[in-house]
């Protein structure tokens, strides 16, 4: 089911921007958005029919878990007040007695204490809500640590602090590259391809591996594509210069206040045309004079041919974590625990993004990149571990061969029942004749 669910949102990934550049190529950006605000109100109104289909499907879902456990907790905790209020020997008014008195002064003792109970309980349910984020948020954490699969989780986390996607980040890179918007397309329609192919081999490899050994091929798999990223930082066109600094053109137009060339009362300024023309002349010799100078399409190839391998593996390894944490975690701890994966994979996110504000020229990729590739490694190292404590040697071992033996005792115990009746029929047959 995961991994059709994810096949689903792959091929969106390739329609979805084919056919918003065709209404933009062919209409124009005014109508592409219209049309993009449009689905989106409309895909709204099935996603919210749909969850209340399944909501009336599923009438367990009307029913809090804990509210049978609160209602006996708390028919208990008011069975243990009125005893301590009204004990036995007292509970017990004796129409004979004298003593009338004592009842009165215990329900007046009573409505005293409940008085002094409520306003303690005021306080310490203002002080309750106060701190119930803190008290959540620590909960969770530990829950979540105390999981078998945390490692694993972990490691999932790990890779989303890359730049090796196609993001915004990554395009933006691609268009200082010289790549059109075009070949951009394409690429991410490649991508999705391959994301697909990834969520293939995750059923495949499942059925004939087993679950954790499919997350420590996918990982295998997505660090082999990812060395073709290393290779293009060190190739002919890749703009890597950690001399630049990587905040020099933010310094030089505006922290030093670089003067503009502005228009004068009369109309354009001679300053404006002397450069303007600087500029054309410069660009009509470079272009004369040196018709081969463009950058190099290696670099950025391989870097590409790079991140659309490694989403075969990519996608597969996600799947196989998504499965770890679904089977291996308590029904009653599974919003928490996804809560607390989906928190670390945000927060992991979000360091990517301020690792490109820290160095946003394209001179500063390469680096990027490095880092996004040694972040990755060390989030299979940590699935690697979890791995390796749950199979130990096993690990490297093909499952193949012990399906084997369990396919012949299966059969075995299948056949021994025929195999004592031939022989039974065999004995009978002798000893009649």
């Amino acid at each position: 089911m995961n991994a059709t669910v994810r096949r689903i949102d792959q091929l969106t990934n390739i329609l979805a921007p084919l056919a918003v550049g065709q209404i933009m190529t062919f209409g124009s950006p005014v109508i592409g958005c219209g049309f993009i605000a449009g689905w989106n109100l409309i895909s709204m109104c099935v996603e919210y029919f749909l969850l209340w289909k399944v909501y009336q499907k599923t009438p367990a879902l009307a029913i809090k878990s804990c509210q049978k456990e609160d209602d006996q907790e708390l028919k208990q905790l008011n069975i243990k007040a009125f005893t301590r209020v009204f004990p036995k020997s007292d509970g017990v008014i004796d129409a004979n007695s004298k003593n009338y008195e004592k009842p009165t002064e215990d329900v007046q003792l009573m409505s005293e204490k409940s008085v002094v109970t409520t306003e303690t309980s005021e306080k310490s349910l203002c002080s309750e809500k106060i701190t119930e984020p803190f008290r959540t948020f620590r909960d969770g954490w530990v829950a979540y640590y105390n999981q078998s699969v945390f490692l694993a989780g972990m490691g999932l986390a790990f890779l989303y602090m890359t730049v090796l996607g196609f993001d915004c980040i990554t395009t933006g890179y691609a268009y200082t590259q010289g790549l059109s918007g075009s070949v951009l397309s394409i690429l991410m329609g490649a991508s999705a391809i391959s994301g697909i192919m990834g969520t293939v081999a995750f059923t495949w490899l499942r059925k004939k591996f087993g679950l954790i050994r499919t997350g420590f091929i996918s990982g295998i798999a997505q660090l082999s594509s990812l060395i073709l990223c290393v290779v293009s930082v060190f190739m002919p066109g890749s703009p890597l210069d950690l001399t630049v600094s990587p905040f020099q053109d933010i310094g030089t137009r505006y922290l030093e206040g670089e003067p503009l060339p502005t228009l004068s009362p009369g109309g354009v300024s001679q300053e404006f045309l002397s450069t303007s023309l600087q500029n054309l002349l410069n660009n009509s010799s470079s272009t004369t004079t040196e018709p081969d100078d463009f950058i190099p399409l290696t670099s950025v190839s391989l870097l590409f041919a790079g991140v659309i391998a490694a989403r075969i593996g990519l996608w597969s390894f996600d799947l196989t974590v998504t499965q770890l944490l679904q089977e291996n975690v308590i029904e009653s701890e599974r919003g928490i625990i996804n809560g607390v994966q989906n928190s670390m994979n945000y927060l992991l996110d979000l360091l990517h993004f301020i690792m490109v504000i820290l160095g946003p020229n394209p001179e500063a990729f390469g680096l990027l990149v490095l880092i996004s590739v040694s972040f990755v490694a060390m989030g299979h190292v940590m699935y690697f571990r979890f791995a390796y404590k749950n199979l130990g040697v096993q690990l490297f071992t093909c499952s193949t061969s012990d399906r084997k033996k369990q396919w012949q005792v299966i059969s075995n115990m299948e056949i021994l029942p025929f195999k004592r009746s031939i022989k039974g029929f065999f004995s009978i047959w002798t000893s009649s004749s």
